[in-house]
């Protein structure tokens, strides 16, 4: 079976990246990818780089193939206009279109979206995922090398989901800066607190706890810790930042 990613920006090439010699094995079953898109010259980059098939979109047969949408959103019309058949799966990663809205211009027996984030070019993202359960074997094997995968009961839930897993990477660069500025004002070197910055969040998730136990081990009555969270708590950190993921999901519903 063929797996046709539309698309070759940033996502799909991370897609690209996890993939071993362009092609994976599902329960003994081996798929082969080829890239399909608009642009020949940057087809053929795409061929150089990764040393697979690629396809024109005009007139493009997705018929019994598993499709990875990644394009733009404002695409997913003109895509569905230049291609053809039906998809065996569809899988979607365009930010704000739900299912049904999928279903309404792309054929496919199964449909899937899926919201990786930044992390997916270094294999390293979180990815939501909800659609069809017959189809979430096989999106799972295939966003499983771009990180990993959770799924989620409905197009709503991805939605919440997308605020924090999405969304969330430029919330903690703003935490992480304003750590590190800290740092600086305390008396480190610049370069020498965004290393202990970046450090702190590579521990931080590798402890794989309950968040409380987290703060609860640390924090020593009359401590170090303890002044340092009177004064965030003092300060409004914890509502402005359960403010922050609630209205970015309440955006997302009117987009």
């Amino acid at each position: 079976m063929i797996v046709s990613i539309i698309g070759y920006g940033a996502m799909a090439k991370a897609i690209l990246n996890g993939m071993e010699n362009g092609e994976f094995k599902l329960k003994g079953e081996k798929f082969e990818v080829e890239v399909v898109g608009r642009s020949e010259n940057k087809l053929k980059e795409i061929e150089k780089e990764f040393n697979i098939n690629t396809a024109l979109i005009d007139g493009y047969d997705i018929t019994g193939k598993v499709v990875i949408l990644a394009v733009k959103p404002y695409a997913l019309q003109e895509v569905s206009m230049r291609i053809k058949g039906e998809a065996e799966v569809l899988i979607s990663i365009l930010a704000g279109k739900p299912l049904i809205e999928l279903q309404k211009y792309i054929k496919a027996k199964s449909y899937i979206r899926a919201m990786p984030n930044i992390a997916a070019k270094h294999s390293a993202s979180t990815t939501a995922i909800t659609g069809d359960e017959e189809a979430k074997p096989i999106a799972e094997e295939i966003l499983n090398k771009i990180g990993e995968v959770v799924w989620v009961n409905n197009d709503d839930e991805l939605d919440m989901a997308t605020a924090i897993i999405g969304s969330g990477p430029a919330f903690l660069a703003i935490i992480a800066e304003a750590i590190s500025d800290a740092g600086v004002y305390t008396g480190l070197k610049r370069e020498v607190s965004e290393k202990l910055t970046k450090g702190l969040f590579k521990s931080f998730a590798a402890l794989n706890e309950n968040f409380s136990n987290i703060k609860n081990s640390v924090m020593s009555p009359k401590g170090t810790t303890a002044e340092g969270i009177y004064t965030l708590e003092s300060e409004g950190i914890r509502g402005s930042i359960i403010k922050g993921i609630i209205n970015t999901y309440a955006k997302s519903k009117k987009i």
